[in-house]
């Protein structure tokens, strides 16, 4: 079609002949991932949308679009204000605007396969109170609209063997069945790739940047798995390595076989599992017990030898950056460059190391204003050339079969300004107070928030979004249940206590609208500190070791721990990265690395 406009119409003439008077759009697929493969992104193809969080109502004469913090401006440049209303979550919810907005007997549709069993209650209560019905579609209206919709990734899934899994899939199962036994329970359903992907020791290709399979799975409480993929998907290799323990279906037979556990409690997890996952059991005769899926939290707890793999996949990705920003400094002054130009450096520079899989997302290559969007995406018309006077913010990371990678720079293209060196400041005192906390057992990332924004709150700034979150082994970038983020953000994902073994970034940030942004992310691990007086401690052990630029930096703002923690930080960089590096590359890192002194 022409336009969104177009779309958007088209969207709303299909309503009109399925009976309906509205319509939610959620930026999810059938199993609430966060990324999503290219025949998901609904919303995008509605309205416009790149950004990675965020949802949509249609109704025949009103359409708003919801996002959070992140995205306030990115939503305002990429979706219609004719066409859309732009909300803010969590100021607002889909539930509260259609509780205004719907007239009185509106039915609204909505895919059971895109939303959860609590937002569905949730929803229905709310439009109940307007006299007005939530209707569950057997085909999703835009996929009916969308007429050059892709199809879903037919690739193959590919084995994690035992040598970077560091547990094999069996053991996996029966512990899972060991907790199923505690519950009381006779099977639990897995709906998140990520956990399907973790608990069978396979990778996939189904999702850009994140290297997962679509597949949905049932785990026993004998240890045995029925695992629902398409079978061209699915190798001889791949066969073996799941064994006899684990029965093969088709990824469509997937919600006939939920019907079939008459009389069965089966663990469903409300957050990450669909409601058409919940309605199936339910007609089925089956008994639905709410816990959350018994992989999510073992994928977040790395054992040694996914430990050991971030550590070599960190190292020579760390490498390929200090390249990278070797080379920026060296080219931004001589005038040529743009964003999209310098993340295709960095791509080759990464492709280079012979290791690389993918990258671990769409890497965020922002110059001057286009970095005050936390999460922006460059295209040819949003690209920017460099000049001098300003900042490039670039956010990027790799998969590896060894570890997964994200890390934040922020470097001047030219003089900086006074506030920008004291912002950046700001923000790196703010990441070292997370990099340096200790804290007892038990502490959660909500408790820890604070201290990284304490240096921006004094003069009254701030940024709109969490200050971490969980990272994948060869898996997600984002990977929960562990945040560093205030409670009841968008980013919040529960609010989880930390433990020894979780993966977690530490990136604050400053953001001035229309100007630029400032971040600087790590990699850090949760690892045990000893007993302190009356508690046992945690703290953080660095992963990611990238310079931090020196010239963003106010010395004089900086007690002694900050200035030696910086220090020792480069000192580590050099030991880890220099012996990767050879002539003016390990030269620029020496220099980089220098002691700064007031």
């Amino acid at each position: 079609m022409s336009s969104y406009a177009d779309r958007l119409a088209a969207l709303r003439q299909q309503l009109k002949e399925d009976r309906l008077d509205g319509f939610v759009v959620p930026l999810t697929d059938e199993h609430m991932s966060e990324y999503v493969g290219s025949y998901a992104q609904r919303l995008a193809w509605l309205t416009g949308f790149k950004g990675s969080a965020g949802s949509a109502v249609v109704l025949p004469e009103e359409a708003a679009i919801f996002t959070d913090g992140r995205y306030t401006i990115q939503v305002r440049q990429q979706v219609s204000p004719t066409e859309w209303s732009y909300q803010s979550v969590p100021e607002t919810s889909i539930s509260q605007w259609l509780r205004e907005k719907a007239p009185e007997g509106a039915r609204i549709g909505y895919d059971p396969w895109l939303h959860t069993a609590d937002w569905v209650k949730q929803a229905t209560a709310q439009l109940a109170a307007k006299g007005a019905e939530l209707v569950a579609v057997k085909r999703n209206p835009i996929d009916a609209v969308w007429a050059d919709q892709p199809e879903p990734s037919k690739a193959r899934l590919a084995v994690q063997s035992d040598e970077f899994a560091g547990k094999n899939s069996a053991e996996k199962r029966h512990e899972m069945a060991d907790w199923l036994h505690r519950e009381g329970a006779d099977a639990a359903v897995l709906a998140a790739l990520d956990s399907i992907a973790w608990t069978f020791n396979v990778r996939g290709q189904d999702v850009t940047h994140t290297p997962v399979a679509l597949a949905f799975a049932v785990v026993n409480d004998d240890g045995t798995a029925d695992l629902f993929v398409e079978g061209q998907k699915v190798g001889d290799d791949v066969r073996a390595h799941l064994g006899n323990g684990v029965r093969l279906h088709e990824r469509e037979d997937f919600e006939t076989f939920l019907r079939s556990l008459n009389g069965k409690l089966v663990a469903v997890d409300p957050e990450r599992s669909v409601a058409a996952i919940s309605q199936a059991l339910d007609e089925g005769g089956a008994r639905i017990l709410s816990r959350r899926d018994p992989a999510v939290l073992p994928k977040a707890i790395k054992n040694e030898v996914e430990v050991a793999g971030h550590h070599a996949a960190q190292a020579r990705d760390g490498a390929a950056v200090s390249r990278f920003l070797r080379w920026i400094e060296e080219e931004a002054p001589q005038g040529g460059l743009d964003e999209i130009i310098a993340q295709d450096k960095l791509l080759s520079l990464r492709q280079d190391l012979g290791s690389l899989k993918d990258l671990s997302f769409d890497t965020i290559s922002a110059f001057g204003p286009n970095g005050a969007l936390p999460h922006y995406k460059g295209t040819e018309e949003s690209n920017l050339p460099f000049t001098t006077g300003t900042l490039y913010l670039v956010d990027s990371g790799g998969q590896y079969q060894d570890g997964t990678t994200d890390i934040t720079r922020t470097v001047p293209i030219g003089e900086p300004t006074a506030e920008m060196i004291d912002r950046n400041t700001r923000v790196l005192q703010g990441h070292i107070a997370i990099a340096t906390a200790l804290f007892p057992k038990g502490t959660r990332g909500s408790q820890l928030d604070s201290f990284a924004r304490r240096p921006l709150w004094e003069i009254g700034c701030d940024y709109a979004h969490g200050t971490g979150h969980g990272v994948g082994a060869f898996l997600a970038v984002h990977e929960g249940p562990q945040r560093i983020s205030p409670v009841g953000s968008s980013q919040s994902g529960g609010d989880e206590p930390l433990q020894a073994g979780m993966i977690i970034s530490n990136e604050p940030g400053y953001y001035k609208q229309g100007e630029y942004g400032i971040r600087i992310e790590n990699l850090v691990l949760v690892v045990d500190k000893g007993m302190g007086a009356d508690k046992e401690l945690l703290g953080f052990e660095t992963l990611t070791f990238v310079p931090i630029d020196k010239r963003l930096i106010d010395a004089s703002m900086l007690s002694d721990r900050e200035l030696d923690w910086l220090n020792h930080y480069h000192a580590e960089v050099l030991a880890k990265i220099g012996p990767q590096l050879t002539g003016e590359d390990k030269a620029w890192l020496e220099k980089q690395c220098a002691p700064l002194s007031r």
